[in-house]
């Protein structure tokens, strides 16, 4: 400091000498903060060598002082300081001490509030009420003295009491109009300085807190948003609050603007909230203005009263739309999925509870609850009684599952996606997972809709003794065989199926106990027993058991009846067994079947053709899938192709939509041609079944364009034995002579096939419903149709009226079924030659009637 160059003080003399910075690789020389950080780590001497100014020598002596430095609070936005320092190289060639000059560039200015103002603003919030406080203990010893005066003067006691109270309640007043103005003013001054609390805290604990800390108004804004959005009762909370903090503040400023008391002040308040029109009639510009206000806050808070009432009642509106409430019922039928077959289940369920004056039907889907309604209510169908509840949500989740009652449900009917197979089946797995997780347990059954037959036994580990599976692909495939190798079977499984006609049931009847199953196929005037429940065999069910049977107690009787409580055994009817013809069954002949398109369980078909058909049999495939990835499909489904017996396959590669590629194959000489549901097409139900129409269209102009070159010779041989049977005859003449069989998902295409003269039918989804339906209403259903699909065991057939009786014999249905026994054989209906349909158990069994060798019988059989 000493060896100061004189003469560059007097050119300089208010110049401060600053000592240069050193740079730094991690922080711009920009930065505020890195400059700060240096002047703090600086020593002692240096600071006070750094803030000695120097004095101009023409002004005389003077004593150095150093200069008090001030440590500001941080800023809570990161903005740069006031000023931008920025360090310059200094270029003089002399030596200088000084290396470096600093040039302060101007910054736009920061309004940074000073300590002194939060100090003040803390002394105004302390102060102001604890003035008040002091001025009010003051009026209250003087009251005090007043009264210790008015012992020694009684004269005056009267005067000083009146004005101490006056004086009293004049100061009351005033201190509750400065609660009110303070509360009015206090929501002004938190928004404007809540963010600086923080800081003020810190200045007050003398910590040095630079950390970046998220504002205090945003932490108090999320706060409440939080409190709103989990407790569902916050709303009606605040609106509480906000109405009695009105009302409370209202009558605090009554009481200061007007003369009465404070509880007359509050109930004032009151009725300014509950009516704004009570503040007409007030006097004085003080009291109109606050109750002006009460009243305008009033308003306000009704308003917002309104708005929730408003959104609770659009809430539950809205929610019993979207199908969001609990269903409470019990022994209801529980249906969870969405598919093409629902409309068709609804109405089977819905005929099954007729009898007892209608159900309870609850769907439980992933679709819209509008939507789901709309569709049901474009079924046009009388449910008769049944009331059918619809809810939107997951199968998936429990608390939907809890949310249908489904622990109380009779029976719960698992539908298949409109996914592929696998997709479909995996769904249905977690679907009865997650039934099985249900705590209070399923108290009815569960009846689950298979797609493929290889993931059935997986559903029933899980689901165990409670599920019922439906394999819809199987079942439809083998019932396509059966009909295609017996023509019309079609309509005799609708109606069994079906709960509009005859159907199984199972119950219990003591009356029949040690009586043979000979004499108790004839005690049921409305009904045809065709099985035996055993119960000493753990509930085995016997279909088509033999005449000695004797039946013990517990022993239920499987019966072919129109409802539940239509029938019941009576006295033995008198019959008579005669003579009849002893004709054999006709051995098998060949056949010659093709195959329409690929399905997924082609090769489960392919086995049970081998098992039904007589040796030499042809079988053409003929779809899209080349033909040397069908026999590794085949394989890989579990079929040995090298070991088939039976048939011989053939395989052709071609569109069957396409005209060209069906005239390449030799549809006149096929026995029997079935029109699959393509695997590539069957997710679309439209779809797969214009290609199934198309198909069947095309064979069958092909087949009309052949007809008079085909060689009549080459006509089948698998009825040879059936020559009076013109039923048969003629559903084969309907399509040239080859029973055609087409598989169809939508029941609308019904009529389409029935007006294109198709021979044959199956209407897949409506099969599958009914199936469904009867499980459900029943699960002991599920081994009886188990039993009549398979290749083995019994099966239903149709037969000729000459293996019963002779031409124009007179004869009861009673009289039928007994020679029927002597074939093993269980006769459920009959068809006459003059009949559309076939009737399936006859009501008036012991009225004679003349009999026809054209008529014929179907019967419940022992397959070959």
């Amino acid at each position: 400091m000493g060896m100061r160059n004189s003469e560059e003080l007097k050119e300089k003399p208010q110049l401060k000498r600053i000592k240069t910075l050193p740079s730094s690789s991690s922080s711009s020389p920009f930065s505020t903060n890195s400059f700060h950080h240096i002047r703090r780590e600086l020593s002692a001497e240096e600071e006070e060598e750094e803030e000695e100014w120097n004095y101009p020598s023409f002004l005389g002596a003077t004593t150095r002082r150093r200069r008090r430095r001030i440590i500001r609070p941080p800023s809570p936005s990161p903005s740069p300081s006031p000023q931008l320092l920025i360090p310059i190289p200094n270029t003089n060639t002399n030596n200088s001490t000084l290396s470096s000059s600093l040039i302060t560039t101007p910054h736009p200015p920061y309004n940074h509030p000073s300590p002194l103002f939060y100090l003040f603003i803390i002394t105004c919030i302390v102060l102001l009420p604890h003035s008040a406080y002091l001025h009010y203990r003051l009026a209250t010893l003087q009251d005090e003295k007043h009264r210790l005066c008015c012992d020694f003067q009684s004269c005056s006691f009267d005067h000083h009491a009146s004005f101490s109270y006056y004086f009293l309640n004049t100061d009351t007043r005033t201190l509750a109009f400065y609660i009110v103005l303070f509360t009015l003013l206090l929501p002004f001054i938190l928004y404007k300085y809540l963010d600086y609390l923080p800081h003020i805290i810190n200045l007050l604990r003398r910590t040095d807190n630079n950390k970046e800390d998220v504002p205090l108004k945003k932490r108090v804004a999320y706060m409440v948003d939080v409190f709103f959005s989990i407790y569902p009762y916050a709303k009606l909370l605040a609106l509480l609050f906000a109405t009695l903090f009105l009302i409370g503040f209202g009558g605090l400023a009554l009481y200061a603007v007007t003369g009465a008391t404070f509880a007359e002040a509050l109930w004032h308040s009151w009725t300014y909230v509950a009516d704004s029109g009570n503040h007409a009639e007030t006097e004085g510009t003080g009291q109109r203005i606050v109750s002006v206000s009460i009243s305008s806050g009033g308003m306000l808070i009704f308003a917002m009263m309104l708005g929730l009432v408003s959104d609770a009642i659009s809430e539950k509106v809205d929610s019993l739309r979207k199908g969001k409430s609990e269903v409470i019922e019990r022994n209801h039928i529980l249906i969870l999925g969405w598919s093409d077959k629902l409309g068709s289940l609804l109405k089977q369920l819905a005929i099954a509870n007729k009898s007892v004056g209608g159900g309870v039907i609850v769907v439980l889907a992933e679709e819209e609850k509008e939507k789901m309604e709309m569709d049901i209510a474009k079924l046009e169908f009388d449910f008769m009684g049944t009331s059918v509840i619809c809810r939107s949500g997951s199968p998936l989740i429990l608390a939907d599952l809890k949310k249908v009652s489904v622990s109380k449900a009779r029976a719960i009917i698992v539908l298949a996606s409109d996914e592929n197979a696998d997709q479909s089946d995996a769904r249905a797995l977690r679907v009865v997972l997650s039934l099985t997780g249900v705590k209070e347990g399923l108290t009815g059954h569960v009846v689950v809709e298979m797609s493929d037959l290889d993931n059935e036994p997986l559903v029933k580990l899980v689901g165990g003794e409670l599920i019922e599976t439906v394999v819809a692909h199987d079942v439809i495939g083998r019932l396509m065989i059966q009909c295609a190798l017996q023509p019309g079977l079609a309509q005799i499984w609708e109606d069994i199926l079906g709960f509009e006609n005859a159907e199984f049931y199972i119950k219990r009847w003591p009356e029949v106990d040690g009586l043979c199953f000979k004499d108790v196929l004839i005690s049921f005037p409305d009904a045809i027993p065709c099985g035996i429940k055993v119960a000493a065999d753990g509930g085995k069910i016997i279909i088509n058991p033999d005449d000695s049977y004797v039946l013990r107690d517990g022993d239920e009787v499987l019966v072919i009846a129109e409802d539940d409580d239509t029938y019941a055994p009576g006295p033995l009817p008198e019959v008579r067994k005669g003579l009849y013809p002893r004709i054999p069954d006709p051995p098998k002949y060949p056949e010659k079947i093709l195959f329409c398109g690929w399905r997924r369980d082609i090769d489960d078909m392919i086995m049970v053709l081998e098992a039904f058909l007589a040796p030499g049999s042809e079988l053409w495939m003929f779809n899209e899938v080349p033909e040397k990835e069908r026999e590794k499909k085949l394989v890989d489904g579990g079929l040995d192709v090298f070991g088939l017996e039976n048939i011989k396959l053939v395989h052709r590669e071609g569109n069957a939509v396409i005209r060209r590629h069906l005239e390449s194959l030799p549809l006149e000489t096929f026995d029997s041609i079935l029109i699959l549901a393509d695997e590539s097409v069957e997710d679309s139900v439209a779809h797969s079944d214009s290609r199934s129409l198309a198909t069947l269209l095309l064979i069958r102009d092909i087949q009309s364009r052949r007809l008079p070159y085909k060689d009549k010779k080459s006509s089948s041989m698998r009825l040879s034995g059936f020559s009076h049977s013109s039923w048969i005859r003629e559903m084969q003449q309907a399509s040239d002579k080859s029973i055609i069989i087409s598989e169809i998902l939508d029941s609308r295409t019904r009529n389409l096939v029935s007006v294109s003269r198709i021979s044959d039918y199956v209407l897949s989804n409506e099969l599958v419903s009914m199936a469904l339906a009867m499980v459900a209403e029943d699960k002991q259903i599920n081994r009886v149709l188990e039993e009549l699909f398979a290749e083995e065991g019994n099966e239903m057939c149709i037969k000729p009226a000459e293996f019963y009786l002779y031409d124009q014999e007179e004869l009861c249905f009673y009289d039928i079924m007994v020679r029927g026994r002597g074939r093993r054989e269980i006769v459920i209906g009959y068809r006459q030659a003059n009949q559309e349909r076939a009737i399936i158990n006859p009501s008036e069994k012991s009225v004679p009637r003349k009999w026809s060798l054209d008529d014929v019988f179907v019967v419940i059989a022992k397959g070959d």
